[in-house]
């Protein structure tokens, strides 16, 4: 996916996190010579862990399922976006603050015991420390929110935020191997040239550390799931947002898939996901071997938006068959103070059938376009 930051516009960032609306223009109204996902591409890790500054969109995006030593359960999430910005006299301005990269971020905790549902953000541009990514190694920062590999192998990951209502201090350690999603190093989103990302996943982390709700101290383990993406595309002219799904079956067995919404409800073609086996081998999944069913709606209390809230997911070839439910019916982000946009990003409990045996999971869901288009129509 393109996630959230390819529909910002209009942001001019004057000192540190003040922000004002530029007299008419967009942040891509101006030029910037950035580097296009292509076929061919070949991943090496750890090296591309970090930051690919060529490309004009990147995001670090982990996800998880925690449960303390009492047996409460908690959805996290913890996303960093970078945008490659190009404004008049960005480029040969000497100043420390000279916009050249903007940063931001959001975490959300899901808290199942008291059916609460919490969310912060921030956004910073790259200046004087406040914000940044380090380019071959995974070490990503907004203030003291940061997702950094702990050791030069990217063995253990750590990841922090500080919100008004809670915080994360956890440490994630890959299961397997990086997951690459697509065909030929590309994950493709559209029909026209550049409208492809590098995408790939950590399928399975185990997760520790300490969980912080309203002052109370909780300790947790759990499994998560990470997403790096980078690249230059943006939606198609007739794509207003897409249903994305991460999830993680018993067995060791884990399934992506999104599906990128057109005007009249249908998925575009170029939809896809992967299959990830327990050894860590794959098998890319074409929009036609996916059926999505949805099977009941949620209104939003603040934006209105009509978000699908159950669904069913068959990929007959591989004999399987899962229902998918929210853990909570309100996981959505509204969000003023960064990307603008309102989504619906949640934890769900996944069962089924997989080859003739019952299968239970965990997942994630995030739904976007659904508040308002991500593009409008032409």
């Amino acid at each position: 996916m393109w996630k959230l930051v390819s529909v910002i516009t209009g942001m001019f960032l004057l000192g540190a996190g003040s922000i004002v609306t530029g007299a008419g223009h967009a942040l891509d109204d101006f030029p910037l010579d950035v580097a296009q996902a292509r076929p061919g591409y070949e991943f090496s890790f750890p090296e591309d862990h970090g930051s690919h500054d060529a490309f004009r969109t990147e995001w670090w995006y982990f996800t998880g399922h925690l449960f303390g030593e009492d047996g409460r359960r908690f959805g996290y999430e913890l996303t960093f976006f970078r945008r490659a910005v190009d404004l008049p006299h960005g480029l040969d301005n000497p100043s420390a603050w000279a916009i050249r990269q903007l940063y931001f971020a959001h975490s959300a905790v899901n808290d199942e015991h008291n059916e609460q549902f919490q969310f912060a953000e921030k956004l910073s541009r790259a200046g004087l420390g406040k914000a940044g990514a380090q380019s071959g190694f995974l070490d990503v920062w907004i203030d003291e929110w940061v997702c950094k590999a702990v050791s030069a192998d990217h063995r253990v990951i750590q990841l922090h935020a500080d919100a008004e209502t809670f915080s994360l201090d956890l440490h994630v350690s890959p299961q397997k191997p990086p997951v690459i999603h697509g065909t030929h190093g590309v994950s493709v989103k559209g029909l026209l040239p550049g409208q492809a990302s590098h995408y790939y996943s950590l399928s399975r982390l185990s997760t520790e550390g300490m969980l912080n709700i309203h002052g109370e101290e909780v300790l947790v383990k759990g499994l998560s799931w990470m997403d790096h993406e980078f690249g230059s595309g943006e939606l198609g002219d007739d794509q207003v947002g897409w249903d994305w799904f991460s999830i993680q079956l018993e067995g060791d067995i884990e399934i992506m898939i999104y599906q990128l919404r057109k005007h009249d409800g249908s998925p575009d073609a170029v939809s896809s996901g992967t299959m990830v086996f327990p050894d860590g081998t794959t098998q890319h999944l074409s929009l036609k071997a996916i059926h999505i069913t949805v099977q009941d709606i949620w209104e939003s209390p603040v934006t209105k938006a009509q978000y699908p809230s159950k669904w069913q997911v068959r990929i007959p070839s591989l004999e399987l068959a899962l229902v998918v439910v929210p853990r909570l019916p309100n996981q959505e982000l509204v969000t003023h103070r960064s990307t603008q946009v309102a989504y619906w990003e949640g934890a769900v409990d996944v069962a089924g059938e997989f080859q003739g045996k019952a299968t239970t999971g965990m997942g994630y869901v995030e739904l976007t376009g659904y508040a308002k288009p991500l593009r409008k129509a032409y």
